[in-house]
């Protein structure tokens, strides 16, 4: 028989966990937080970037071989090392939490992404567009779209299932694909304060810039993610080449390389314009090199780069698309491309940005005084309420609803 401590028991089920993925990394944040009010067991593949001696790691071993075998072992295995747990160790949980549909029995699960909403946004995969190279690569990701929206349909139907926005948009994508129509809690994403502000960024960036190679007139844009369509780096790509005037730099921060982006690169006559870089642990390094963040996303819960980029003083421009905007006012704080397609539209904001020194400044001003107000310490204390009321609930000293934060 498993001790019991005073708090309540919480197992925590995600395939991995570090701070170098965006969901991942909040989820790495958020069980930080919530170590004083909860007994937390993780059940994952690996873990990084988090204090074993505050948790319980319950290691599910990883299958070799394409991901969505993995995921699908991964999805089997995870209710297995439970159920071991539960009957031959009388480890039982009091509460359930996914980031994600990584179990079909979640208390909580929080939305990073509905897939539903980002196969119709954009688009289906053409094997016809491809090299037949890239065919294996192409029907793989057809098949784990395909099996992530069936499980959506099974975990995100489910009404005993509390949902967590991390956008109110999300809301909209849920009731049209799963009918779901609750007052659903919000929890927009924490940042680091100490490590993204304005004086930090300005004590980078004479050494970003000069490793980088950028000269002192070159108006520097950054760009940080994966998945380089959906990111809108074609309409990016569509707006340097009408202001082509402009002495703008593109960095694209990504594991991505695609053949067919620097196809689209050099159709566009963009080859000296644009530069491929890694990531960084100190993601904060490329914001100091930009001079704007360009985020025209195609569809987006929120993306945590734009929102760093506003906390480091940097002048954003995201799409309506992108969850992100829910934060940004137009022409206060940030500007919103509000159709992530239109190209002429985005080479224009990005021209006045360029040259309007005055108003970029003071945009990214008011950005990093918009982004003081988002703390992991505070996303800790609405996950906490969250939480504590779902097992008011599950205890039955409550109705079915769940309070409503952000």
């Amino acid at each position: 028989m498993a001790a019991r401590s005073q708090r309540p028991r919480v197992a925590v089920i995600s395939p991995f966990l570090d701070k170098s993925h965006g969901t991942e990394r909040r989820v790495v944040e958020w069980i930080s937080e919530l170590t004083n009010n909860f007994e937390i067991h993780i059940y994952s593949q690996r873990v990084e970037d988090l204090d074993l001696s505050k948790v319980t790691w319950h290691r599910i071993p990883k299958l070799p071989g394409p991901h969505i075998l993995n995921f699908v072992w991964w999805l089997a295995a995870n209710h297995l090392w439970r159920g071991w747990d539960r009957h031959l160790r009388g480890l039982r949980h009091d509460l359930i939490f996914s980031p994600g549909v990584n179990c079909f029995d979640a208390d909580a699960v929080s939305i990073h992404i509905v897939f539903a909403e980002y196969v119709r946004r954009v688009g289906k995969i053409s094997l016809r567009q491809s090299s037949i190279r890239g065919w294996p690569a192409l029907l793989h990701r057809r098949l784990y779209y395909r099996l992530m929206v069936s499980l959506e349909q099974s975990v995100y139907t489910n009404p005993r299932t509390v949902l967590i926005l991390i956008a109110r948009k999300t809301a909209a994508a849920l009731e049209r694909f799963y009918g779901r129509i609750d007052r659903f809690p919000v929890l927009y994403l924490g940042l680091d304060h100490v490590i993204f502000n304005p004086l930090r960024r300005q004590s980078l960036r004479e050494e970003a810039r000069r490793e980088l190679g950028l000269s002192a007139i070159e108006f520097t844009i950054v760009l940080v993610g994966n998945d380089w369509q959906n990111k809108g780096v074609p309409v990016l790509l569509g707006a340097l080449a009408q202001a082509r005037d402009i002495p703008a730099r593109l960095i694209i921060v990504s594991r991505e390389d695609s053949t067919a982006c620097r196809t689209l690169i050099r159709e566009r006559g963009l080859d000296d314009r644009v530069r491929f870089v890694p990531p960084r642990n100190d993601i904060e390094f490329y914001f100091a090199a930009a001079d704007a963040y360009v985020g025209p996303s195609l569809e987006d819960t929120f993306a945590q780069p734009p929102a760093e980029a506003m906390a480091c003083g940097l002048p954003v421009i995201v799409s309506s698309a992108n969850g992100t905007s829910e934060i940004v006012t137009h022409g206060l704080n940030g500007l919103i491309l509000s159709d992530p397609t239109d190209s002429v539209t985005l080479a224009a904001l990005i021209r006045r940005l360029y040259e309007n020194r005055e108003f970029r400044d003071q945009l990214g001003a008011n950005a990093a005084a918009t982004a003081l107000e988002y703390t992991w310490e505070s996303n800790g204390r609405e996950l906490v309420k969250i939480f504590e009321e779902i097992l008011r609930r599950k205890a039955g000293a409550s109705p079915e609803t769940v309070v409503e934060t952000s």
